[in-house]
């Protein structure tokens, strides 16, 4: 592969993450402006309902903002640097997304009330029986399911050559 072609497949990543970011900080934008005055009933359980989360996924970790906002720094940059020895082209998706993801609920940490570092990240995709959450968490779950299954996919070829 060429230093052009190589750069070019990394290009989709990138780019990948950057409309990640793009539609998770467009929804909540319009979260933030349409709900504060209550919830959306969509369809089933599914609701539009604005919270704030300062701490990790599904609520836990309340108080650690500061810490959890310089450790998501800090794993957007290494996840951003490992594209440049990914091997496959769904790998590097999978980054795309969990940096995509990762910068998404950043940005509300660094920007957010009440301040740097300690900003609450907006959610408001509300199934009542599931922790509310928003487009970056669901990046971050499809990055982390599509890197699960090629490390698998990887691991099978790998046993299946050294036979």
């Amino acid at each position: 592969m060429t230093s052009a072609h190589g750069s070019q497949w990394r290009a989709v990543p990138l780019g990948l993450a950057a409309a990640v970011v793009l539609v998770d900080q467009l929804t909540k934008w319009w979260a933030l402006r349409r709900l504060p005055d209550g919830a959306i009933e969509v369809i089933w359980t599914l609701q539009f309902r604005l919270t704030f989360n300062s701490g990790m996924a599904f609520g836990t970790g309340q108080g650690w903002g500061p810490v959890i906002a310089i450790a998501a720094f800090v794993v957007v940059i290494a996840l951003a640097r490992s594209l440049w020895h990914q091997r496959s082209p769904l790998s590097a998706a999978a980054i795309g997304c969990l940096v995509g993801g990762a910068t998404g609920n950043l940005l509300d940490r660094l920007a957010r009330e009440p301040g740097l570092f300690r900003g609450s990240v907006v959610d408001f995709i509300d199934f009542g029986w599931f922790p509310v959450f928003n487009v970056a968490d669901i990046a971050i779950n499809v990055g982390a399911a599509l890197l699960v299954l090629t490390m698998v996919s990887e691991g099978r070829r790998e046993r299946g050559t050294s036979k």
